[in-house]
């Protein structure tokens, strides 16, 4: 066995209570009570996720001041610059504030700075190029809650600043903007405070729709543009990991068929080149096929080519660019792999987590680019916070990531002597330090995890089983109720059952490079099912014809050459008691 696991006893009252309001299976109520979704009217409203059931834009901060500025901006032909980020977060709100833009015929120009030039947010390049677009408006996109200086600056040369953004701001005082729209501000009553940064940029954009129409109703061509436009935000919630719970498993439900159903030929021209077919589309497919692609130019440098894709307006510039995004991530997968083998070594010096809670590590030449990936996999695979820092030279910047019940931000906070700045939210974050300082920041970063630690302890170890199904009850009518449930992602998990005293009803395969992964038959009585193990070609030996086995894991479906057929995907297993 690999793991060890834990099941969970969800109360039986409570499952009993979300089965009988929204007419379920007992399983799928007992995973919603997993989920947090005891409440029977919590649960229905999860599974409904209506575009009737997201928050009304004007309870965010600020966004009655936003919205006057901008619609006076766009009525008196002002010159508005869309400052945006460079990852998949900033660049879908860009485009997609842009494409409103034009849509009103408002005069709208944007800016995202380079990763390796210019850093995050705000800077010199900022006023710079609101200066070269003769901007009176400049807009942020996911940053700018900490640009005290530099929009205090913009302020002074007559430029106004409004603020879109989802990042934890990391000072008491807040820039002099004219408004600041972000949920996690002091003193917020915004209903849900998880929004990503390109979900604020559609509430401005529906709240200014709003505006431009006298305070009523968005127009009709306008409605049709933000129904349209939650596919952007689905990709931005997908891959910013926020909780895919109440307003953001709205965005990410409906914006996934908006996506396959959408006129924007920037994104059908991903998903094509991305190989995902004409079904529909999953949050999965956003995470590892959409966004990846999205975020390579970026990553790279510049994060033009993206935004130019998402703006296209023929089919041509479209496929160019996408051909030209995909060719940057498979550049960008080399290097990523180059910096992994560093990293994986170096992290080897930091074994023990009581001494380093937080993995902190930092290489000369690695690529800024790819640091936040590195950080993910080495927090994933060791289960670990991790922080990796690119340096150049004397200077470097870094990204965290975090596991599930630990605050990276607040760790990297007790750091902050050490840091020339650093931001970002409790599973994701980055910062800019010198090169001599990184030794001082890592003592301070892992003191101030461990008080948090023994403060509030992380949830144990091990894998984590949603409850028993027997084989045979796993049928294609319960998998539809399961699919239910999608789309899956933080806070909304994919299920993960155990059944038990299963046989095999042929040999294991082991398929894959070098037999890395096993094809399994398994059955009981007469249910018979496929089972795929990833990365478990070892274990091999310890499968066994007519020997009891128990399996833990998540049913899915297939499809293979026009067939769908249910099977498995293992995430462990162990000799059963038969």
């Amino acid at each position: 066995m690999g793991a060890t696991w834990r099941i969970r006893t969800p109360d039986p009252a409570a499952v009993r209570a979300v089965a009988g309001r929204s007419s379920l299976h007992p399983l799928v109520a007992a995973l919603l009570v997993n989920r947090g979704l005891a409440d029977p009217a919590a649960a229905e409203r999860h599974l409904r996720a209506a575009p009737l059931d997201l928050h009304d834009p004007f309870l965010l901060p600020d966004m009655a001041p936003a919205c006057t500025r901008l619609a006076r901006a766009v009525k008196e032909g002002e010159t508005i610059l869309v400052h945006g980020d460079y990852d998949v977060d900033g660049v879908t709100g860009t485009a997609l504030l842009m494409r409103l833009f034009r849509a009103l015929g408002a005069n709208a120009r944007w800016h995202i700075p380079n990763r390796l030039e210019h850093g995050y947010s705000f800077g010199e390049h900022s006023i710079a190029r609101a200066e070269e677009v003769g901007a009176r408006l400049v807009i942020s996109v996911d940053n700018g809650t900490s640009a005290h200086d530099v929009i205090a600056r913009l302020a002074a040369r007559g430029v106004d600043t409004v603020v879109t953004d989802h990042h934890e701001p990391t000072h008491a005082d807040l820039p002099r903007a004219v408004a600041i729209v972000n949920p996690k501000l002091p003193g917020s009553t915004y209903p849900w405070r998880e929004l990503c940064g390109g979900a604020v940029a559609f509430k401005l954009a529906w709240g200014l729709a709003q505006t431009m129409n006298g305070g009523r109703r968005a127009s009709a061509p306008i409605k049709a543009f933000l129904e349209e436009a939650t596919a952007f935000v689905a990709i931005a919630t997908v891959c910013d990991v926020v909780p895919l719970r109440d307003e953001n498993r709205v965005f990410a439900r409906y914006g996934l068929k908006a996506m396959r159903a959408g006129t924007s030929p920037g994104l059908r021209a991903l998903v094509e080149i991305a190989g995902l077919g004409t079904g529909p589309l999953t949050a999965e497919d956003v995470a590892f096929q959409i966004g990846p692609r999205l975020n390579a130019s970026g990553r790279l440098g510049g994060a033009e080519k993206a935004v130019e894709l998402l703006l296209a307006d023929d089919e041509a510039t479209a496929r160019r660019r996408a051909v030209e995004l995909d060719g940057l991530n498979r550049r960008r997968r080399e290097i990523e792999q180059e910096v992994w083998i560093e990293a994986r070594a170096q992290a080897a010096d930091f074994a023990d987590p009581r001494a380093h809670p937080v993995l902190v590590l930092a290489g000369e030449g690695w690529h800024q680019g790819v640091v936040g990936i590195v950080a993910a996999r080495l927090a994933e695979e060791l289960d670990r916070p991790a922080v990796v820092i690119g340096l150049d030279g004397d200077s470097g910047r870094g990204s965290a990531r975090s596991r599930p019940g630990f605050d990276v931000l607040d760790a990297i906070r007790g750091a902050a002597p050490h840091l020339a700045r650093f931001g970002g939210h409790a599973q994701a974050a980055g910062l800019e330090i010198e090169a001599s300082a990184v030794d001082a920041a890592r003592v301070a970063i892992c003191a101030r995890a461990r008080a948090q630690l023994a403060s509030a302890p992380p949830p144990a170890p091990g894998l984590v089983i949603d409850g028993e199904l027997p084989f045979p009850h796993l049928t294609p009518t319960l998998m539809r109720e399961l699919d239910l449930l999608e789309p899956y992602g933080v806070e909304n998990e994919k299920p993960v059952l155990l059944s038990r005293d299963l046989r095999l009803a042929e040999p294991p395969r082991r398929v894959g490079a070098d037999g890395a992964h096993l094809m399994l038959q398994l059955r009981q009585g007469a249910a018979t099912m496929k089972a795929m193990a990833f990365r478990m070609g070892g274990r091999a030996g310890e499968l066994g014809l007519g020997r009891p086995l128990d399996v833990v894991h998540t049913p899915r479906w297939n499809t293979f050459r026009g067939l769908t057929s249910l099977e498995l995907l293992v995430h462990d297993f162990a000799p059963g008691e038969g």
